[in-house]
């Protein structure tokens, strides 16, 4: 599986991990996803979603029955 949040779309960012002596390695900054099960009054039932931890407090924020219209109007599957 790929390291991409559902809810923001979140991707693994690169850059350089760079030693005490200044050497230069290629590194990856993956986001911090998280499997996380959600009831949905609107759909009448559990979905299971990949998100990162700044995607579960924007589900806090905005209600899960937003964003998961968000994630269908985008033709994602729930």
């Amino acid at each position: 599986m790929s390291a991409r949040c559902q809810v923001l779309g979140t991707v693994p960012g690169f850059g350089h991990s760079v030693s005490h002596s200044h050497v230069r390695t290629k590194r990856r900054f993956n986001p911090n996803i998280q499997k996380k099960r959600y009831w949905v009054p609107s759909l009448g039932r559990t979905v299971t979603l990949r998100v990162s931890a700044k995607g579960i407090k924007t589900i806090d924020r905005k209600g899960i029955d937003v964003v998961v219209a968000q994630i269908l109007a985008r033709g994602e599957k729930v």
